[in-house]
């Protein structure tokens, strides 16, 4: 693999931290990182770098990161040709679950309104005016632009799929390459240890998927400076503070989904974990209106994954999705 194709340069993003405040990381994170490139192994990624070199070059008439569907140029600011040539691109990066985007006049519908999540969570957390921000697990980066426009200093994404990464890279390429926000291909485990740098750290629809709920608590403690602020967003159950599911096998058709708490009991787990002025903040029942199928993610998504009669349960007999979001702060 061509570890110095556009897609997969990162040279500027660690030239820029050596500039910032987080320059202490940049050579860590650029070892792990280059690591990852060099054990890269996935059969798709030619297709889809050759749909990424195949976008053509533009000078972004308009720019909103700040809306439901982030405007990324304008219908009038492109030919027919290059908006059909932009199209094509994209959608060779099908299936897109997060966003949406409305770009020079392509609205990418994608499968989560994830929209809807940043108006829950936005007026609960901490303002991100010239924060340092981690984004784990973080797609292909929607929340992070949704961050950028909220003012944070800089927004860091990791997320360890490279059809993220790339349609992360294709969406930049237009928002702006300069712009201080970044997602490296790398999972949590693959980031350096004890960073404890960022302001506040965004884990959202990561926890259910960690084995060991404890450790993942710990583990994002240990990237937040003294006073920082965890933003945790996970699906939960009715019940109180002893009350935690766990799947047999699938949950609403995913895969490796282990630990379902309810609201008490995660919030007894953060204070264990020493974690301080602990809240709940919002819970939420996953409505079809925020995640369901589209022409630009074809496969089933939650009206399949609900019980047709009864769509208060998943089709495996379980409680239907329900997000919680709690914040949490690490003590001075």
């Amino acid at each position: 693999m061509n570890q110095t194709a556009p897609a997969l340069n990162f040279v500027d993003f660690f030239q820029q931290l050596q500039r910032s405040d987080l320059a202490t990381w940049a050579a860590p994170l650029q070892h792990s990182v280059e690591g990852k490139l060099a054990r890269i192994n996935h059969g798709d990624l030619p297709r889809w770098i050759d749909a990424f070199d195949s976008l053509p070059s533009l000078t972004t008439d308009q720019l909103d990161l700040d809306q439901a569907a982030l405007l990324i140029g304008s219908p009038e600011g492109c030919s027919d040709n290059q908006k059909a040539l932009i199209e094509r691109a994209m959608r060779q990066l099908m299936p897109w679950r997060k966003g949406p985007y409305s770009l020079f006049g392509i609205d990418i519908d994608t499968e989560w309104r994830s929209d809807f999540k940043w108006d829950r969570l936005k007026p609960h957390i901490a303002p991100l005016q010239n924060r340092n921000v981690l984004d784990i697990g973080c797609g292909n980066g929607y929340h992070c632009w949704r961050m950028h426009a909220a003012g944070a200093k800089r927004v860091l994404g990791i997320d360890p799929s490279w059809k993220f990464l790339l349609q992360f890279r294709a969406l930049k390429k237009y928002i702006g390459e300069q712009l201080p926000v970044e997602l490296l291909p790398l999972g949590i485990e693959e980031m350096p240890s004890n960073m404890r740098c960022f302001d506040t750290v965004f884990s959202m629809g990561v926890f259910y998927h960690r084995r060991s709920p404890i450790d993942h608590l710990l583990e994002l403690q240990s990237f937040l400076r003294p006073g920082g602020e965890l933003v945790l967003e996970t699906l939960v159950v009715d019940g109180d503070r002893n009350c935690v599911l766990v799947p047999d096998d699938r949950y609403a058709q995913m895969r490796n989904v282990w630990f379902l708490p309810s609201a008490d009991a995660l919030c007894s787990w953060l204070e264990r974990c020493g974690y301080q002025q602990v809240r709940c903040v919002d819970i939420d029942t996953t409505s079809i209106q925020e995640q369901r199928s589209s022409d630009w993610m074809k496969f089933h998504s939650l009206p399949e994954f609900l019980d047709p009669n009864d769509p208060e349960r998943t089709i495996e007999g379980l409680p239907a999705p329900k997000r919680g979001l709690f914040i949490a702060q690490v003590p001075y």
